[in-house]
């Protein structure tokens, strides 16, 4: 009985790395070695940037609050504070929303905070 070979197995996982790699520039698209090296680094660097992506919109959000804040006379912490004590459970991607489409509305939330911190 004659060996078999698993050239269609095979044929397919490299096809599978050199679709994944189209747009590369020269070998980097069309040699198979370089291009499993391409598919790699580039889903190492996806991977990261899942996570890096969920710190910077927090760091937006952040922003973004603390200068509505400070146009409702009181900083970032001391917001965030007095929202905690009236038991305003409300996430900074909401809150970030209002401050920038729903200023009356982040007005209000505002004075509940200062409320409860004096």
């Amino acid at each position: 009985m004659p060996r078999a070979k698993t050239v269609v197995p095979g044929r397919a996982r490299r096809r599978k790395v050199l679709k994944a790699a189209k747009g590369g520039f020269s070998g980097r698209r069309k040699l198979y070695k370089t291009a499993i090296q391409t598919v790699q680094r580039a889903g190492q660097f996806a991977y990261e940037h899942r996570r890096t992506r969920k710190r910077d919109f927090r760091r937006l959000w952040i922003t973004r609050i603390n200068a509505a804040a400070r146009i409702n006379g009181m900083s970032y912490s001391t917001l965030i504070s007095g929202l905690k004590k009236a038991n305003v459970d409300v996430n900074r991607k909401l809150l970030a929303d209002m401050a920038v489409r729903d200023a009356a509305a982040f007005a209000k939330i505002a004075e509940v905070a200062k409320s409860a911190v004096a």
